[in-house]
């Protein structure tokens, strides 16, 4: 199956497994079976891709961590060019294509982080809990995280439509969803979270500046603003109470953790790479060498 079948079918099976439902509400597919199959093949030839250096982390809890917030710097994607471009010269068609991939491509951190946080020891579920409050407005509607971004897509009036978002992004979500949901990548989850708050900050931080630059209030540039700032705390905050504690009580989790991340990190290169390609940028030299999925 080529990539853009598989994960707009992996996109179809993650949306009728988390949509609510009545019990005479039957999902679109008859038998899970084979889209659950592919969906791990996907899952374990990701992990297989990032192993290799996920066999350096650490399994000393401090180590570990050194280890893990060395990522901002050197991990899959980080300082591609695209988001300096996005800053300074993109125009308002070219960020809006931008924004259509990522609001369709967007897993949903809130339900993310409630999904992964399930019978997680005490210590790493209260920061997952404060984490998953401050996504959540703190209890008010108008500041909740994930409806920002709709509000910054319907002000721009950009259309995500899953139809003509490019496969990457949707890998992206697919993986997030698969790690979140199935047990046994726990840990993975862990890590991929994680490595969102570890290194978001400085690129919604350049995709701010272009915004202002195209002239966009800041009152609908506010889920950008905001989490160019705030997941500086949260990664803070993610990195010594939930990856500490869990990699000193687990050393063994030290390995998923980085897998995860890992595999997070160089999913969201795959998307850099060919959000350039599409917008007509220059190949970067630094670009991930990423298959295109099974």
């Amino acid at each position: 199956m080529d990539p853009v079948q598989l994960h707009s079918a992996l996109m179809r099976f993650a949306r009728d497994r988390l949509e609510p439902r009545l019990p005479d509400q039957a999902p679109d597919f008859d038998d899970e079976s084979p889209l659950r199959a592919l969906e791990a093949r996907f899952v374990e030839e990701e992990r297989a891709s990032v192993q290799p250096l996920a066999r350096d982390a650490p399994r000393d809890a401090d180590a570990f961590v050194r280890w893990f917030e060395e990522l901002r710097d050197s991990g899959p994607g980080q300082g591609d060019p695209l988001f300096p471009w996005l800053a300074h010269e993109a125009t308002l068609q070219q960020m809006k294509w931008f924004l259509a991939q990522e609001v369709a491509g967007e897993a949903g951190f809130d339900d993310l982080v409630a999904l992964t946080q399930i019978k997680m020891p005490v210590q790493a579920k209260l920061e997952l809990a404060r984490n998953y409050w401050d996504e959540m407005g703190r209890g008010r509607a108008g500041a909740m995280h994930g409806p920002l971004l709709s509000d910054l897509a319907r002000a721009l009036d950009v259309r995500a439509d899953p139809e003509t978002t490019v496969w990457e992004s949707l890998a992206l979500a697919n993986l997030m969803v698969a790690l979140a949901l199935d047990r046994r990548y726990a840990y993975h989850s862990i890590g991929a979270l994680g490595a969102i708050e570890l290194t978001a900050p400085g690129r919604v931080g350049q995709v701010d500046r272009g915004l202002a630059r195209l002239g966009i209030p800041r009152t609908a540039r506010r889920y950008f603003t905001l989490h160019a700032t705030l997941d500086l705390e949260h990664s803070a905050a993610w990195n010594r109470e939930v990856l500490r504690p869990l990699v000193a009580e687990e050393p063994r989790a030290a390995q998923a953790i980085a897998e995860g991340a890992l595999m997070r990190l160089r999913a969201g290169a795959r998307c850099f790479d060919r959000y350039r390609r599409e917008l007509r940028l220059e190949p970067a030299e630094t670009a991930e060498n990423v298959s295109v999925g099974p």
